[in-house]
């Protein structure tokens, strides 16, 4: 449909530590397209290492850069219908005024990823607030889902934060399930972030033998335990190794996720889990992690997988959420308007922030 041109804030990513508040024109949706009205986008550690110039995301001299600019930043999204183009209400089954979300990544629905079901791998692999033009994010007022674009329809019993953590906890929720974790496993998650209290929540209805949660901040720590860790634990004030083994008879647990990004948590985590053992890799790093090999395979034979985005999770965790399984409730600390997005990012390096969202529109 035609839409009288008005313009919109955006925050564009022009490069490392070049971020700008622009006006642009409301897009135009096109066949197959959604436009949205953003509620709420939030700053993943993936938006503040970008803007910070981490080599994964700008590239190196062994790999090119992933981020395409310029490009509206923000994958942790979600809004209400606005307008549609051709086709687009019937593509998705959704109406004007529904409350949505699409997930982070926009498949091309070509390559073998894809044609596999595994659309979360797709080669061509644009996420939205990475790759100009096939992906731009939801850091401004009005965004567009696009044709092949993963979307969910968000109940209204949902509040501003639930909604706003839909895309990390479905993270959480995927990185959990990875870890296959059974009734007598004794767990470990290191890193109470965002993500890892999500992961706390999705683990405890999971129901191992014990959920232990590793991090540095007490107030973090202290919000773990509220969310059903049954212990919790400070590398900084105690030996974590020697006690979790401790506590295992020196065996070690059955199951470690990494959650922090920090490299040191994958050396403890390697030299806390036992023989045979599920190490999950979750993180986004700033810099390359060293680690001795021969702990996973010679002297351990552990199984290593990695979690990526959150296939078949965002119904999940919209369900968790609206049968009270999950909370969003001490988890989102700040919100700020897109004017403020400078102090947004500034306050999402600070140790009493734990999620932080950008609204573009007044509540």
């Amino acid at each position: 449909m035609n839409i009288k041109p008005t313009l919109i804030k955006q925050l564009v990513n022009y490069g490392p530590k070049d971020y700008r508040l622009v006006s642009a024109p409301l897009p135009e949706p096109k066949a197959n397209e959604l436009l949205v009205k953003v509620g709420a986008c939030g700053i993943c550690a993936s938006d503040f290492h970008c803007y910070h110039g981490a080599p994964m995301f700008w590239g190196n001299e062994t790999f090119p850069p992933y981020v395409k600019t310029p490009v509206v930043s923000g994958h942790e999204f979600y809004g209400t219908v606005h307008a549609a183009g051709p086709n687009a209400l019937e593509h998705f089954g959704v109406a004007l005024g529904d409350r949505v979300i699409a997930e982070q990544i926009v498949p091309c629905d070509k390559c073998r990823f894809c044609r596999n079901g595994q659309y979360w791998m797709c080669e061509k692999h644009d996420i939205y607030g990475f790759q100009k033009d096939d992906a731009d994010g939801g850091m401004t007022e009005y965004m567009l889902f696009k044709p092949t674009s993963r979307v969910h329809k968000i109940p209204q019993s949902l509040s501003l934060e639930e909604c706003a953590l839909i895309e990390p906890f479905s993270c959480s929720v995927h990185a959990v399930n990875r870890g296959d974790i059974q009734f007598n496993d004794v767990v470990v998650l290191a890193g109470a972030g965002t993500l890892g209290l999500g992961m706390i929540q999705a683990i405890k209805l999971k129901t191992p033998k014990k959920l232990i949660v590793i991090d540095t901040m007490p107030h973090r720590l202290a919000l773990a335990s509220k969310l059903g860790a049954d212990e919790v634990m400070n590398p900084l004030e105690e030996d974590v190794i020697a006690k979790v083994k401790a506590m295992t008879d020196g065996y070690g647990c059955d199951v470690y996720i990494e959650a922090t990004g920090n490299p040191a948590a994958v050396n403890q985590g390697l030299q806390m889990i036992r023989k045979l053992g599920r190490f999950v890799e979750f993180s986004v790093f700033s810099r390359e992690t060293s680690v001795d090999w021969s702990i996973i395979g010679d002297r351990k034979e552990l199984d290593i997988r990695g979690a990526h985005l959150s296939p078949g999770c965002y119904e999940t965790v919209i369900d968790l959420f609206s049968r009270k399984l999950m909370t969003a409730e001490n988890i989102v600390t700040h919100q700020f308007p897109l004017d403020r997005w400078e102090q947004a990012f500034a306050t999402f390096g600070t140790a009493e922030a734990i999620k932080v969202l950008l609204v573009p529109h007044a509540q």
